[in-house]
């Protein structure tokens, strides 16, 4: 698939965009990110409480309290957000992804990875740039604030939710988002 210009263009002034739309994080360092990264941790607590079994099971939790994504054709997300082992902060990570196809508009959301083995704990650590992809497996809430987690979902090695969706593009998907570490 070649590239025209008018759509490279459009995907430079999206990523730029999206780049320069501080997400309510800013640039503002660790303790506004961890604040945030509390708020969304509670906000989990209250109002799924199933979350609170998974997070009993987890070796370790990536919370993403703002992904912002917008697009036109070609579009993209950015947030940033938190690495916990036993409810402490170990690591700060970006999360990037690009998309292409039938789209218009812009939402927000905020998601969590739930990392249920050591083994996918250590994969995502120790890699440059760590990609959700086919291996990731989703919890989805339902209506009245359950989590949907079956066993054998519990027993997958990364479980993530996305929750807290507003805006005008419909759904949200985490295949394809890069996360890499940074330092806020």
């Amino acid at each position: 698939m070649t590239l025209s210009r008018r759509g490279f263009i459009v995907a430079g002034t999206a990523t730029l965009g999206l780049t320069a739309c501080g997400n309510g994080i800013g640039g503002t360092g660790a303790q506004q990110l961890d604040a945030r990264v509390d708020a969304t941790r509670d906000y989990l607590r209250s109002r799924y409480p199933g979350t609170q079994d998974l997070m009993n099971k987890a070796v370790g939790i990536l919370y993403m309290p703002l992904m912002t994504e917008a697009g036109f054709g070609f579009g993209g997300a950015y947030g940033r957000g938190a690495l916990r082992i036993n409810d402490v902060t170990v690591d700060y990570y970006s999360a990037t992804q690009a998309t292409f196809g039938l789209q218009i508009g812009a939402q927000q959301y905020a998601h969590a990875l739930f990392f249920m083995t050591n083994e996918a704990l250590a994969k995502f650590r120790s890699s440059d740039g760590w990609a959700a992809g086919a291996d990731v497996k989703y919890a989805v809430p339902d209506r009245g604030g359950a989590v949907g987690v079956e066993t054998t979902t519990a027993l997958d090695p990364v479980v993530a939710l996305v929750f807290g969706q507003a805006g005008l593009i419909i759904g949200a998907t985490l295949e394809g988002t890069k996360y890499t570490r940074i330092i806020p």
